[in-house]
């Protein structure tokens, strides 16, 4: 599990697979099941671990709250948006 510092980062790709910045194999995509399970097992053993949500910009904005209802089922009481500044702007 993340230090107190990190927070769980979960990736939504543009194709909806979801990703954790913990556990083996941070580049496999999980199933909704497991990513339940592994929030789940970090927020038990640390529950101010902040949690944040990352989607890709091609991504529907329907799966980044699927995404959401997910955490929410792990026990997460709060979510984080990360963003990135507009290249444009």
């Amino acid at each position: 599990p993340p230090d107190e510092k990190e927070p769980v980062i979960l990736s939504v790709d543009s194709e909806g697979r979801y990703y954790l910045n913990i556990g083996d194999n941070k580049n496999a995509p999980l199933d909704a099941g497991s990513l339940v399970n592994r929030v789940a097992a970090v927020k038990a053993l640390n529950p101010d671990t902040p949690v944040l949500v990352r989607g890709d910009q091609a991504v529907d904005y329907g799966r980044i709250t699927r995404a959401m209802v997910l955490l929410q089922e792990a026990g997460v009481d709060k979510v984080g948006l990360m963003t990135e500044p507009d290249e444009a702007g």
